[in-house]
């Protein structure tokens, strides 16, 4: 089963990161206009698509934030679940590194491992692509983060009642 994997190294804060994984502000500055929660489970709305993206939130907390599909649409996410790994980033290499005793990892900088996977049989076709929208909004997602810049990747008038 395919898997997309994607690692990325933020000039921000650990909080700042998780911020922007875990607020409707934060998740409205680089993915979508279109967040909205039902309980635990968060309402992506995108242009041009008939009903929200679905993802139950699983855990959130400061080492890690997880989501399951929880809806229908779209159909080849079915059975998938999105992790992001936070961690302190090891320093620069003419830095100080966490990997040798003694030597703290980099202030205020997070080392990002992004997940998503569970693809079931069938649905493969559609994982390069997805891979590649993932590709680009991790790099809003950064930028968000190190910058406060706001520039969601979708932006969307539509609104979803939660159900």
């Amino acid at each position: 089963m395919p898997e997309i994997a994607l690692q990325l190294d933020i000039a921000a804060p650990r909080d700042v990161v998780l911020a922007a994984l875990t607020t409707h502000d934060g998740l409205t500055a680089w993915w979508t206009t279109g967040v909205d929660r039902d309980g635990d489970v968060l309402l992506f709305d995108f242009p041009d698509v008939p009903e929200p993206f679905r993802l139950r939130v699983e855990r959130a907390d400061r080492d890690r934030v997880v989501w399951t599909n929880a809806g229908s649409f779209p159909p080849h996410w079915a059975g998938t679940w999105i992790s992001w790994e936070l961690s302190d980033q090891p320093g620069a290499p003419d830095e100080p590194t966490a990997s040798e005793p003694g030597r703290p990892a980099a202030p205020g900088r997070t080392r990002l491992l992004f997940r998503h996977g569970g693809w079931q049989p069938g649905s493969e076709d559609g994982v390069p692509a997805v891979a590649g929208t993932w590709a680009e909004l991790l790099v809003r997602l950064k930028d968000y983060a190190q910058s406060g810049k706001v520039q969601p990747y979708f932006v969307t008038g539509h609104h979803h009642d939660a159900p």
